[in-house]
């Protein structure tokens, strides 16, 4: 099942499995997100919590007791309830249950609230700690966007001027290592060799919005005021690029397997709610 909303510029459809973002097309048809297609990688722009990346062993202790928690956590993998839309809006929910808590041992609301506005698409992400106990979680944005041309005609172009340095994979964990990316006026021109080592990881970047370019015009940005982290990813001879705002990322090699002391995390007091947004603008 998917819901349509809309406003005079953009038509967005979210799909209620995972509340995923599966298409943003302006009213010329052109389609910003990509098909999805299993060949190279079979999502769109899934939801990443309660953890973004992977654990340690896959696994974390609390009270003594060891959980298995897969990479890029639940939420992308659940029916989410449709419990508000209007014309260009709609607020998706999920809700810890017996099945989460034998993964995920607190009680939570997860929200996801899309709403269109002129030429942008907003994703807020609400988080509620339902629990007694405070809770650690992370939550991240995975949106692919299609690249229908060549590959090499893309870049990528950060906000303020930057060093940028991001830090290398080493079993699905966030290694020791760091790359420098190289920076020519702000932009990266965008070449599959740049992720034969997997994802570029950004523990901590100035920029607070990314555009990509197509043969040096800007078609589209990527705005994340509230994000510590980013990532950017694509396949191998994949036509789309990945701008992941995050809070949060894999554990580290030498990661304890305490939730609580995991690097990036986010701890949410009993009773509390977070809240934080990135937002699409199609240029």
């Amino acid at each position: 099942m998917t819901t349509i909303i809309k406003n005079s510029i953009l038509t967005a459809e979210i799909k209620h499995f995972g509340a995923e973002l599966i298409s943003l097309k302006t009213n010329l048809n052109k389609e910003y997100i990509w098909e999805g297609n299993p060949e190279f990688w079979g999502k769109h722009s899934p939801v990443l919590f309660p953890i973004v990346g992977t654990l340690k062993n896959n696994l974390f202790h609390f009270n003594g007791m060891e959980y298995n928690l897969s990479r890029h956590g639940f939420a992308r993998d659940m029916e989410f309830e449709l419990i508000d839309v209007t014309e260009n809006s709609a607020v998706f929910s999920i809700q810890s249950s017996g099945e989460t808590v034998k993964m995920y041992p607190f009680e939570f609301e997860l929200q996801i609230i899309y709403t269109l506005h002129e030429n942008n698409l907003s994703i807020t992400y609400k988080v509620i700690n339902n629990g007694k106990t405070a809770m650690p979680f992370s939550i991240g944005a995975h949106p692919a966007f299609a690249l229908p041309n060549q590959f090499e005609n893309y870049a990528v172009a950060f906000e303020k001027e930057e060093s940028l340095e991001y830090y290398l994979l080493e079993n699905d964990l966030i290694s020791n290592k760091t790359k420098k990316l190289e920076v020519h006026n702000k932009q990266v021109p965008l070449a599959y060799e740049l992720f034969e080592d997997d994802a570029l990881i950004f523990k901590t970047i100035k920029s607070k919005s990314l555009t990509i370019l197509e043969n040096e015009n800007p078609i589209l940005r990527v705005h994340f005021e509230d994000f510590p982290n980013l990532g950017i990813w694509t396949k191998m001879k994949a036509p789309f690029i990945c701008i992941e705002p995050w809070f949060g990322y894999s554990d580290t090699t030498e990661n304890s397997g305490n939730l609580f002391e995991k690097e990036g995390i986010q701890i949410l007091e009993s009773n509390a709610t977070f809240h934080s947004k990135f937002s699409i603008e199609i240029l």
